[in-house]
């Protein structure tokens, strides 16, 4: 994925001279994960800008920069470290097209990886994107793999609304994925039904993909078929896509890293609970995190929801009847 993260940028600033990165040692050192590496070196200093250890400062430019007609791709260098940012985010990003009539637009990405699973400190490690899920006029976007984390970068750039593109740092290098260099970009808002099936809907995005797929996969040896609906972009949230599937089955498991307690998959169940009740055939079950703090890496597997979880989530659910 990164490697897919770093190829997007490429292109995008290949097409576009009004695209500009900054951010914490995304220049010289090619950032921490080294998305950005090699990309001062093809585009210039004045296109690929090193930051001083200031979050405010970096929304602030940026939104600045968007305000007078650049496309500026921000990176925060961790999740965790983009609260002092989110004055500029909430407050003025979210509102310049709201604010200016129209008369202004704010085509700028956020880039954050996020997340746990790499035995981080907790402040390197939380999911928090029920946060800016909450704001009007802010975008979200989650890729799951090397080919949406491309196609999906893309689209975020090429929009003219700033958008909050959260890269999950477990998964950044362990799959791989021949990613084309096509310059085609992915929808956004939609969600991406990765696998068909008629006994039950898995909703998942981001990382814990990965485990909804396992599990998927482990039900099928024992008959149960599980649809897997990516939701990629958590707001807006295609609601079509999701009300069609769980129409289909009848049953709902939503899985997610982050706090159950009003977290996107809250929303999820309660847009279910409105507008599907009556196809449901049991309750919406939701695995997720705990509501406590990330822990520190000797506890990290415990607080991370796992394959069993799921598969025991999918049997609780298929037996309520």
């Amino acid at each position: 994925m990164v490697e897919a993260i770093n190829l997007a940028l490429h292109r995008a600033m290949l097409d576009d001279d009004d695209v500009i990165l900054l951010g914490e040692d995304v220049a010289t050192n090619g950032g921490v994960f080294r998305a950005t590496v090699g990309l001062k070196e093809k585009f210039g200093v004045k296109r690929v800008i090193d930051t001083p250890l200031a979050e405010n400062m970096i929304a602030g430019l940026a939104v600045g920069m968007a305000a007078q007609g650049l496309k500026p791709i921000a990176e925060i260098q961790f999740m965790g470290f983009i609260f002092p940012s989110m004055e500029h985010i909430v407050c003025h990003a979210a509102r310049l097209r709201n604010r200016t009539r129209g008369r202004l637009s704010c085509p700028l990405v956020i880039r954050a990886p996020y997340g746990g699973g790499i035995h981080a400190p907790e402040h390197h490690s939380e999911s928090t994107e029920a946060l800016f899920a909450h704001i009007p006029g802010l975008r979200v976007v989650i890729p799951s793999s090397p080919q949406r984390a491309y196609g999906l970068l893309l689209a975020a750039i090429r929009n003219p609304d700033p958008v909050i593109f959260l890269e999950p740092k477990r998964i950044y290098r362990s799959q791989n994925q021949r990613v084309e260099d096509n310059a085609q970009a992915l929808p956004l808002d939609t969600c991406f039904t990765l696998r068909e099936g008629n006994d039950i809907s898995l909703i998942s995005w981001g990382a814990m993909i990965k485990e909804t797929l396992e599990a998927a996969d482990q039900l099928a040896e024992e008959g149960i078929h599980c649809e897997v609906i990516d939701v990629a972009t958590i707001s807006p949230l295609d609601r079509e896509t999701i009300l069609a599937s769980v129409g289909k089955t009848g049953h709902c498991v939503i899985i997610h890293e982050a706090p159950l307690n009003g977290s996107v998959g809250s929303e999820i169940a309660s847009l279910l609970a409105s507008e599907a009740l009556l196809d449901l055939r049991a309750p919406v079950a939701r695995v997720g995190g705990y509501d406590t703090v990330m822990p520190y890496f000797r506890l990290e597997d415990q607080y991370m929801p796992q394959t069993d979880h799921i598969i025991d989530a999918v049997k609780r659910t298929l037996e309520f009847e």
